[in-house]
């Protein structure tokens, strides 16, 4: 990992949403995902390095707050996350989040840095490179049900990453889709809006279901898919939250991140504990076949996980240096004696005048 240009270990580089920002718009939306993109592939053909444990969450009645940790045995991650649907009726987020690096040999805090934008970067990244390895060849179109916040990158991560150019919308919500449909303008995509959940799956190679409401949702039924397409199912990833009729996952072979975690919170939820499924990693490293024939449906039953987190967060500190978007927090107690944490304060108080 690249040093950031501070010598004084006590200073933690933060990232901005307005820093955040500015290194997308300096790197390109599309470069800023193929990056992320290379660093996690790196990750998941190294998986079995990682500590992994299934996000420790304290779910309510309005949503969810998540902790995602990992560690490489050099670096540790870990990411804040909610997911509260409710929050856009009140013009809030439905995901907020922030990210630190540590250095495992000193416990050191490296890099404190929003993730509400970030974390939309590598959801759409780590779609589309799975789609990499296991969507049909040749694909070039992809139906999205549900267009909300994450859609747009969604969207072009997929023309960055797999090449597809046609896209085909529907959102409960029309204006969600208009919304999208303005935001993709001019960026190399054939848009059509559609009527339906149906309409917008004809014809399409790819179907990505990214729904926000935290309930047993049936976005699509088992007459809805045909043979031969991949689905990249994004938008359950919760006790009690699902996307797709049981029987879709009956049909196809189903690929995930973590099974501990996704049987907990993605579609396969549905399913009993024991059913097989396939784990993402080991297609990357050839362990193990993707897609074996043109008429199979593949499914990424994607929930998030942390080693995803860990890679962004990897992404983003190592292009601090040439874009210099950050600052440095003064978030580390420096006496100048390690065990005199107390005389400290004392010395602070005196050089502010403050008695005793």
């Amino acid at each position: 990992m690249k040093n950031i240009a501070t010598k004084d270990l006590n200073l933690v580089p933060f990232v901005s949403v307005d820093d955040m920002m500015k290194i997308i718009l300096e790197i390109g939306v599309e470069k800023m995902l193929l990056g992320i993109t290379e660093y996690l592939e790196d990750d998941f053909k190294r998986w079995e390095l990682f500590d992994k444990t299934p996000r420790v969450a304290s779910h309510s009645k309005e949503g969810v707050i998540e902790l995602m940790p990992t560690s490489d045995g050099d670096v540790y991650g870990f990411k804040y996350v909610n997911g509260h649907p409710k929050n856009t009726k009140d013009g809030l987020q439905t995901v907020t989040a922030f990210g630190v690096l540590s250095d495992v040999n000193t416990g050191y805090p490296v890099l404190f840095t929003e993730m509400t934008i970030l974390t939309a970067l590598r959801t759409a990244a780590t779609s589309a490179m799975a789609a990499k390895y296991l969507m049909p060849k040749g694909s070039s179109t992809m139906a999205m049900i549900g267009n909300g916040a994450q859609s747009e990158f969604q969207a072009l991560a997929f023309k960055a990453i797999c090449g597809i150019n046609k896209l085909r919308l529907y959102d409960i919500d029309p204006q969600a889709t208009d919304k999208c449909m303005k935001n993709l303008a001019g960026l190399g995509i054939d848009i059509v809006k559609c009527a339906s959940e149906q309409s917008a799956v004809e014809g399409a190679d790819i179907i990505t279901t990214v729904t926000a409401d935290k309930q047993c949702a049936t976005i699509l039924t088992d007459n809805m898919v045909g043979s031969g397409v991949h689905i990249n199912a994004i938008g359950g990833d919760c006790p009690g939250k699902t996307e797709l009729h049981k029987d879709i996952l009956l049909r196809s072979e189903i690929f995930v991140e973590y099974p501990p975690q996704t049987r907990i919170e993605g579609e396969i939820q549905q399913l009993d504990d024991d059913y097989p499924v396939k784990e993402l990693w080991q297609v990357m490293t050839g362990e193990i076949e993707g897609r074996t024939n043109d008429k199979q449906i593949t499914l990424f039953d994607s929930v998030g996980f942390a080693i995803e987190d860990f890679s962004a967060l990897r992404f983003i500190r190592d292009q601090l240096e040439a874009t210099g978007q950050y600052q440095n927090l003064d978030m580390l107690a420096d006496p100048d004696d390690p065990r005199d944490l107390f005389g400290m304060v004392l010395r602070a108080a005196k050089s502010e005048g403050v008695e005793e």
